[in-house]
């Protein structure tokens, strides 16, 4: 899996395509991530200790993880595939279009 937990992704495909968010959990299991601000729905929630007054609450929802691709952050918020390469005896990921390395 190429992307990890903390990177910026970009929807290709979906109700939500072309929006960008950073990506808070990864469902290795079923192959989803959930991004931020990314197919936001409403949930009907029992009032809880954590919600005392319940109601509807917005909420992001998991997205498959092939309807996103990581975008440089570096050059110009470009959206790319990734591929894994050696540096310095380290394997590292790197932007396939621009050649920027993501990983230190």
């Amino acid at each position: 899996m190429f992307i990890k937990k903390g990177d910026t992704v970009k929807v290709i495909s979906g109700n939500s395509k072309g929006k960008t968010g950073k990506v808070l959990n990864i469902l290795i299991k079923s192959d989803k991530v959930v991004v931020e601000g990314v197919n936001i729905v409403s949930r009907h929630t029992k009032p809880s200790n954590a919600n005392p007054d319940g109601g509807i609450i917005k909420k992001e929802a998991p997205i498959a993880i092939s309807n996103v691709q990581l975008v440089d952050t570096k050059k110009d918020n470009i959206a790319s595939k990734v591929g894994m390469k050696i540096v310095d005896g380290k394997k590292v990921r790197y932007f396939k279009k621009t050649g920027n390395v993501l990983d230190k």
